[in-house]
């Protein structure tokens, strides 16, 4: 399995990136979101990778930031839900954005993505929300029973922001080491933004 790709970025064009690393040239699909966080071609780049091997073909998939290849395997083992679709979603959305929408039950905003109808954005809602339900905080996140909740993790936005952490991938457990910093009234986009970015820094 590929884990990533760092090398000289040969050629671009909408949701395909090639990189060449070792003087082979790696075809991957991707995101627009991906695209335009990348260098001009001619200069070096490093994408996280994902493969997806069908009867019919073997596809590597490759994305600037950890978070958005973690939203994308979420996305396409949901039913229904391919590469396609994935990436159509990942080039409207940000993974922070997927997250609070999913979090907050909110399938209309995904219908924004190219090729993505209501029924599979309930679907993508349902599926992932079951996941924040049992991922998400109750007593004591990460802490012994009967231990109190610190104040900023108990409060409203960095609570919303954990549940939508949890369709990411991230369990209560691994983030709110990184939060006790954070100021509770920023926007939940940017609570996770600020989580993840910390977590990188580890």
């Amino acid at each position: 399995m590929i884990y990533s790709l760092n090398g000289k970025i040969i050629h671009t064009e909408p949701n395909m990136v090639v990189i060449e690393c070792g003087g082979v040239g790696y075809k991957c699909l991707t995101t627009m979101n991906t695209i335009r966080a990348l260098p001009s071609t001619g200069e070096k780049a490093m994408v996280y990778t994902h493969m997806i091997v069908r009867e019919d073909a073997v596809e590597l998939c490759g994305f600037a930031e950890q978070s958005e290849l973690n939203c994308f395997k979420l996305l396409t083992a949901i039913s229904g839900v391919g590469a396609k679709v994935a990436i159509a979603l990942l080039s409207e959305f940000t993974p922070e954005q997927i997250a609070v929408a999913v979090s907050s039950g909110d399938s209309k905003k995904l219908t924004k993505a190219s090729g993505v109808g209501n029924k599979i954005a309930q679907r993508i809602v349902l599926e992932l929300k079951d996941k924040v339900k049992k991922l998400a905080p109750t007593e004591g996140v990460g802490m012994m029973p009967g231990a109190a909740v610190p104040a900023a993790i108990s409060e409203g936005n960095i609570s919303k922001a954990l549940g939508a952490l949890a369709v990411l991938g991230y369990s209560p457990d691994e983030v709110t080491p990184f939060m006790g910093d954070i100021d509770p009234n920023m926007p939940v986009e940017r609570i996770i933004g600020e989580t993840l970015k910390a977590i990188g820094k580890k």
